[in-house]
């Protein structure tokens, strides 16, 4: 009974991994489900056989319920997409997952992150606060719903 109890325990705690092309399906998907206009199975899984792509999935169990997409170029990096699942949001993976992912850009040799964020995307502004990145640009009226966008980066190492 313990055995049981450990490992359903255990299905429940987050792994972090480098996502792979044959994650391409399930990442449009949780794409798709996050974002107004999400990316198509062969938009992900050409990001993801992109040699300047670095990209990462939260799973719990067999299941991804996060991940992340950022494009590498001349030292600096540009997180293209970060999502987690609508029902395990607020659970705090999205924290770890950025972290594990800067330090391998880092580990790559990025020396800055860039990204865009819709300025109404509080819980993304604040992840983002958290993981210490500044505004360094506004895109005003960037997005279709007219929202702007805050430019953010971090300097790493």
């Amino acid at each position: 009974m313990i055995n049981f109890v450990s490992r359903l325990l255990a299905r429940s705690e987050p792994t972090f991994s480098a996502a792979l092309p044959g994650d391409a399906a399930t990442i449009s998907a949780l794409h798709k489900a996050s974002f107004q206009r999400g990316w198509e199975e062969n938009e992900i899984y050409q990001l993801l056989v992109d040699s300047a792509v670095v990209a990462h999935r939260a799973n719990i169990g067999n299941a991804i319920v996060g991940f992340i997409l950022s494009r590498m170029a001349a030292g600096e990096a540009e997180i293209l997409s970060i999502a987690v699942a609508p029902a395990r949001r607020g659970r705090g993976l999205a924290g770890p997952l950025l972290d594990l992912h800067l330090r391998r850009l880092a580990g790559l040799g990025a020396r800055a992150v860039f990204l865009e964020v819709d300025e109404r995307n509080a819980p993304a502004g604040a992840l983002y606060r958290r993981a210490g990145f500044r505004q360094v640009s506004r895109r005003q009226g960037y997005y279709t719903h007219g929202a702007s966008a805050l430019v953010l980066r971090r300097d790493l190492g």
